[in-house]
């Protein structure tokens, strides 16, 4: 088993040729080694991440055979950084929508409390989506239900700093969702397990040209699939969450 505190970096990827690198070099740069997890993308994309692989030190590339969703890519992810000795993954987008300069933060923070999961709590400027910060508002609003309390201020943001014992135990034994929804689940079940939760604001951005994977019918359904599966989990641990907050 490892010891010490051993962080690595996990980007999924589909399609993000255009912002892959720039996401990998400022992993690299805070000396973390990287995961590339190809979750199936088009032929653009795939030489772009062998290119990466090939000429950038301490980078790994994991490919899955078909599109399984971010949530999938990053699992995967877990797995093999786990099976090589890491003992904290961050997770970072590849679209590079976050503060790439905040990586040694969030490293810094996990180095310093690694029994808790550092999570970024996203400060967005005027290229946010209306339509974006309204349902980011509904999501926040049932999790605190699920949770009873207001300890999760942002559950979608997906820059983070897992401990990965605890996540292996949480995977080993419960389902979390592998698409949109995965962000959401996995931190509203570590919380039901009593892993503490740091939080470290962060600068999101919305480019113009971004790509976004993103299906409006398709996704939504998936996240209100999810919030009754996590209402139903709330029910049942109702006594415990009671309990946490009398004492």
């Amino acid at each position: 088993m490892a010891t010490g505190f051993i962080p690595c970096a996990i980007i999924p990827v589909y399609d993000h040729e255009r912002t892959v690198a720039r996401v990998l070099e400022a992993a690299r740069a805070a000396r973390l080694p990287c995961y590339l997890v190809d979750d199936g993308s088009g032929p653009q994309c795939a030489r772009e991440l062998e290119r990466l692989a090939a000429q950038t030190p301490e980078t790994r590339l994991l490919r899955l055979p078909r599109n399984g969703g971010k949530g999938r890519a990053v699992m995967t992810g877990f797995q093999t950084a786990a099976a090589q000795g890491c003992t904290h993954a961050l997770q970072v987008d590849a679209d590079a929508q976050h503060s790439l300069e905040d990586i040694p933060r969030l490293i810094d923070a996990a180095r310093a409390q690694p029994d808790a999961l550092v999570c970024g709590r996203p400060v967005f400027d005027a290229s946010m989506p209306a339509s974006r910060r309204y349902g980011r508002y509904l999501t926040h609003a049932l999790v605190w239900l699920e949770t009873l309390s207001l300890d999760i201020p942002d559950s979608l943001c997906g820059f983070r700093v897992y401990p990965l014992e605890a996540v292996s135990q949480l995977l080993r034994r419960e389902h979390v969702g592998a698409r949109m929804d995965f962000d959401v689940e996995i931190l509203v079940r570590l919380y039901w397990r009593g892993v503490p939760l740091r939080w470290l604001d962060t600068r999101v951005i919305y480019p113009l040209d971004g790509v976004s994977h993103f299906r409006l019918l398709r996704d939504n359904a998936r996240m209100v699939a999810l919030q009754l599966r996590l209402l139903a989990g709330m029910l049942v641990r109702l006594p415990a969450l009671v309990s946490r907050k009398l004492t």
